[in-house]
Protein backbone atom coordinates (compact mmCIF):
# COMPACT_ATOMS: atom_id res chain seq x y z
CA UNK A 1 0.00 0.00 0.00
CA UNK A 2 3.18 2.34 0.74
CA UNK A 3 6.58 1.80 0.04
CA UNK A 4 9.58 4.07 0.71
CA UNK A 5 12.21 3.51 -1.52
CA UNK A 6 15.85 5.19 -0.43
CA UNK A 7 14.36 8.16 -0.08
CA UNK A 8 17.19 10.92 0.38
CA UNK A 9 16.00 15.06 0.37
CA UNK A 10 19.00 17.22 0.26
CA UNK A 11 18.40 21.35 1.22
CA UNK A 12 21.95 22.76 0.12
CA UNK A 13 24.27 21.17 2.68
CA UNK A 14 22.07 19.49 4.78
CA UNK A 15 20.58 15.98 4.25
CA UNK A 16 17.29 16.36 5.63
CA UNK A 17 16.81 12.24 4.67
CA UNK A 18 19.51 9.50 3.84
CA UNK A 19 18.42 6.69 2.53
CA UNK A 20 14.93 6.13 4.18
CA UNK A 21 13.30 2.78 3.22
CA UNK A 22 10.17 0.96 4.58
CA UNK A 23 6.69 0.10 3.34
CA UNK A 24 3.34 -0.58 5.75
CA UNK A 25 0.46 -2.75 4.81
CA UNK A 26 -3.10 -2.03 5.41
CA UNK A 27 -4.11 -2.66 8.89
CA UNK A 28 -1.03 -0.71 9.88
CA UNK A 29 -0.72 2.22 12.24
CA UNK A 30 2.71 3.73 12.13
CA UNK A 31 3.97 6.25 14.27
CA UNK A 32 7.09 8.38 13.34
CA UNK A 33 9.00 9.10 15.94
CA UNK A 34 11.98 11.34 16.16
CA UNK A 35 13.28 14.36 17.89
CA UNK A 36 13.10 18.28 15.86
CA UNK A 37 14.62 18.57 13.17
CA UNK A 38 14.73 14.32 12.53
CA UNK A 39 12.87 14.52 9.15
CA UNK A 40 9.81 14.02 10.46
CA UNK A 41 7.70 15.85 8.37
CA UNK A 42 10.12 16.43 5.31
CA UNK A 43 9.49 12.24 4.45
CA UNK A 44 5.40 13.23 4.75
CA UNK A 45 5.68 16.01 2.47
CA UNK A 46 7.42 13.65 -0.08
CA UNK A 47 5.15 10.88 0.59
CA UNK A 48 2.25 13.13 -0.32
CA UNK A 49 3.77 15.04 -3.34
CA UNK A 50 4.12 18.78 -1.77
CA UNK A 51 7.94 18.34 -2.27
CA UNK A 52 10.06 16.07 -4.76
CA UNK A 53 13.10 13.74 -3.10
CA UNK A 54 16.31 14.68 -4.06
CA UNK A 55 16.85 10.57 -4.94
CA UNK A 56 14.66 7.52 -4.38
CA UNK A 57 10.58 7.11 -4.54
CA UNK A 58 7.68 6.76 -3.57
CA UNK A 59 4.83 3.96 -4.35
CA UNK A 60 1.59 4.80 -2.82
CA UNK A 61 -1.66 2.10 -3.72
CA UNK A 62 0.24 1.22 -7.05
CA UNK A 63 0.76 4.60 -8.45
CA UNK A 64 4.41 6.23 -8.43
CA UNK A 65 5.13 9.57 -6.95
CA UNK A 66 6.70 10.55 -10.43
CA UNK A 67 4.30 8.93 -12.74
CA UNK A 68 1.04 9.87 -11.31
CA UNK A 69 1.39 11.82 -8.40
CA UNK A 70 -2.44 13.08 -8.98
CA UNK A 71 -3.52 9.62 -8.27
CA UNK A 72 -1.17 9.14 -5.08
CA UNK A 73 -2.77 12.18 -3.91
CA UNK A 74 -6.35 11.20 -4.55
CA UNK A 75 -5.39 7.86 -2.51
CA UNK A 76 -4.53 10.10 0.67
CA UNK A 77 -5.79 11.94 3.42
CA UNK A 78 -3.14 14.14 5.07
CA UNK A 79 -3.01 16.62 8.54
CA UNK A 80 0.18 19.03 7.96
CA UNK A 81 1.47 19.48 11.15
CA UNK A 82 0.31 23.39 10.62
CA UNK A 83 -3.24 22.66 10.24
CA UNK A 84 -3.62 25.20 6.99
CA UNK A 85 -7.67 26.19 7.31
CA UNK A 86 -9.84 29.11 5.90
CA UNK A 87 -10.42 31.02 9.16
CA UNK A 88 -13.23 32.75 7.40
CA UNK A 89 -15.13 30.14 6.92
CA UNK A 90 -17.77 28.22 8.45
CA UNK A 91 -17.10 24.52 9.44
CA UNK A 92 -19.85 23.09 7.02
CA UNK A 93 -19.01 25.59 4.51
CA UNK A 94 -15.11 24.85 4.39
CA UNK A 95 -15.88 20.60 4.60
CA UNK A 96 -18.45 21.18 1.72
CA UNK A 97 -15.43 22.71 -0.19
CA UNK A 98 -13.34 20.30 0.25
CA UNK A 99 -15.80 17.37 -0.66
CA UNK A 100 -16.42 19.42 -3.91
CA UNK A 101 -12.53 19.06 -4.67
CA UNK A 102 -12.81 15.98 -4.42
CA UNK A 103 -15.60 15.29 -6.50
CA UNK A 104 -18.10 13.72 -4.00
CA UNK A 105 -21.61 12.70 -5.35
CA UNK A 106 -23.01 12.79 -2.06
CA UNK A 107 -21.08 15.30 -0.57
CA UNK A 108 -23.65 16.85 1.88
CA UNK A 109 -24.30 13.06 3.47
CA UNK A 110 -20.48 12.63 3.39
CA UNK A 111 -20.20 16.33 5.18
CA UNK A 112 -22.40 15.33 8.19
CA UNK A 113 -21.35 11.92 8.21
CA UNK A 114 -17.83 13.35 8.95
CA UNK A 115 -19.08 16.50 11.59
CA UNK A 116 -20.53 13.82 13.36
CA UNK A 117 -17.90 11.00 13.15
CA UNK A 118 -14.82 13.88 14.47
CA UNK A 119 -17.10 15.07 17.10
CA UNK A 120 -17.93 18.42 15.40
CA UNK A 121 -21.82 18.83 15.94
CA UNK A 122 -21.61 21.34 18.94
CA UNK A 123 -19.20 23.81 16.59
CA UNK A 124 -20.35 23.29 12.99
CA UNK A 125 -22.38 26.67 12.91
CA UNK A 126 -19.49 28.33 13.72
CA UNK A 127 -16.44 29.90 11.40
CA UNK A 128 -13.27 27.85 11.95
CA UNK A 129 -11.41 31.07 12.89
CA UNK A 130 -13.90 31.11 15.90
CA UNK A 131 -13.07 27.60 17.04
CA UNK A 132 -10.20 26.16 19.67
CA UNK A 133 -7.18 24.37 18.34
CA UNK A 134 -8.37 21.58 19.65
CA UNK A 135 -11.82 21.90 17.21
CA UNK A 136 -9.48 23.37 14.39
CA UNK A 137 -7.59 19.80 14.17
CA UNK A 138 -10.68 18.16 14.23
CA UNK A 139 -11.53 19.97 11.10
CA UNK A 140 -7.97 19.02 9.76
CA UNK A 141 -8.87 15.63 10.91
CA UNK A 142 -12.33 15.58 9.10
CA UNK A 143 -10.87 17.13 5.55
CA UNK A 144 -8.33 14.53 5.60
CA UNK A 145 -11.15 11.80 6.30
CA UNK A 146 -13.75 13.31 3.90
CA UNK A 147 -12.88 11.18 0.46
CA UNK A 148 -12.21 7.37 2.29
CA UNK A 149 -8.24 7.48 1.44
CA UNK A 150 -6.97 4.20 1.58
CA UNK A 151 -3.52 5.89 2.96
CA UNK A 152 -4.10 8.38 5.86
CA UNK A 153 -0.77 10.47 7.13
CA UNK A 154 -0.98 12.35 10.10
CA UNK A 155 1.56 14.87 11.26
CA UNK A 156 1.59 15.68 14.85
CA UNK A 157 -2.04 14.63 14.90
CA UNK A 158 -3.29 15.49 18.28
CA UNK A 159 -1.63 18.71 18.61
CA UNK A 160 -3.88 20.89 21.35
CA UNK A 161 -6.17 18.56 22.41
CA UNK A 162 -7.35 18.55 26.08
CA UNK A 163 -7.36 14.90 27.48
CA UNK A 164 -11.08 13.83 26.57
CA UNK A 165 -10.15 15.31 22.87
CA UNK A 166 -7.51 13.11 22.99
CA UNK A 167 -9.34 9.93 23.48
CA UNK A 168 -11.78 10.59 21.62
CA UNK A 169 -9.28 11.45 18.65
CA UNK A 170 -7.22 8.43 19.54
CA UNK A 171 -10.29 6.03 19.02
CA UNK A 172 -10.67 7.91 15.67
CA UNK A 173 -7.35 6.96 14.66
CA UNK A 174 -7.44 3.46 15.88
CA UNK A 175 -10.62 2.79 13.50
CA UNK A 176 -9.47 4.05 10.84
CA UNK A 177 -6.56 1.60 11.18
CA UNK A 178 -8.14 -1.35 10.93
CA UNK A 179 -8.62 -0.77 7.09
CA UNK A 180 -6.31 2.02 6.24
CA UNK A 181 -2.45 2.52 6.42
CA UNK A 182 -1.86 5.30 8.63
CA UNK A 183 1.55 7.02 9.21
CA UNK A 184 1.61 9.64 12.40
CA UNK A 185 4.49 11.28 13.26
CA UNK A 186 4.78 12.59 16.89
CA UNK A 187 8.00 13.29 19.43
CA UNK A 188 5.64 11.67 22.01
CA UNK A 189 5.86 8.15 23.39
CA UNK A 190 2.91 7.91 24.73
CA UNK A 191 1.06 8.62 21.20
CA UNK A 192 2.60 5.56 20.12
CA UNK A 193 1.59 3.32 22.76
CA UNK A 194 -2.09 3.95 22.83
CA UNK A 195 -2.22 4.04 18.98
CA UNK A 196 0.69 2.15 17.10
CA UNK A 197 0.74 -1.43 15.85
CA UNK A 198 4.50 -0.22 14.55
CA UNK A 199 7.12 2.31 15.85
CA UNK A 200 9.69 3.55 13.83
CA UNK A 201 12.23 6.03 14.84
CA UNK A 202 14.29 8.38 12.68
CA UNK A 203 17.44 10.56 13.27
CA UNK A 204 19.33 13.22 11.82
CA UNK A 205 17.73 11.93 8.46
CA UNK A 206 18.09 8.39 9.05
CA UNK A 207 16.19 4.92 10.09
CA UNK A 208 17.66 3.73 13.62
CA UNK A 209 15.11 1.54 14.84
CA UNK A 210 11.89 -0.14 13.18
CA UNK A 211 10.40 -2.62 15.53
CA UNK A 212 6.41 -3.87 15.83
CA UNK A 213 5.29 -2.90 19.58
CA UNK A 214 4.42 -6.57 19.60
CA UNK A 215 8.28 -7.36 19.69
CA UNK A 216 8.99 -4.01 22.08
CA UNK A 217 8.15 -3.26 25.33
CA UNK A 218 7.75 0.44 26.17
CA UNK A 219 10.63 1.19 28.63
CA UNK A 220 13.07 -0.17 25.38
CA UNK A 221 11.40 2.07 23.24
CA UNK A 222 11.26 5.13 25.72
CA UNK A 223 14.86 4.41 26.34
CA UNK A 224 15.83 4.00 22.20
CA UNK A 225 14.47 7.34 21.92
CA UNK A 226 15.69 9.13 24.84
CA UNK A 227 19.28 8.06 23.58
CA UNK A 228 18.60 10.07 20.72
CA UNK A 229 18.06 13.39 22.76
CA UNK A 230 20.87 13.55 24.88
Amino acid sequence: MLEINNITKIYGEQRALDNVSFNVEAGEIVGLLGPNGAGKSTLMKIITCYVPPTEGDVVVCGNDIYDDSMAVRRCIGYLPEHNPLYLDMYVREFLLFVAGIYGLKDKRDRVEEMVKRVGLTPEVGKKIGQLSKGYRQRVGLAQALIHEPKVLILDEPTTGLDPNQLEEIRHLIRSAGKQKVVLLSTHIMQEVEAMCSRAIIINHGKIVSDDHMEHITSKQLTEKFHSLTK
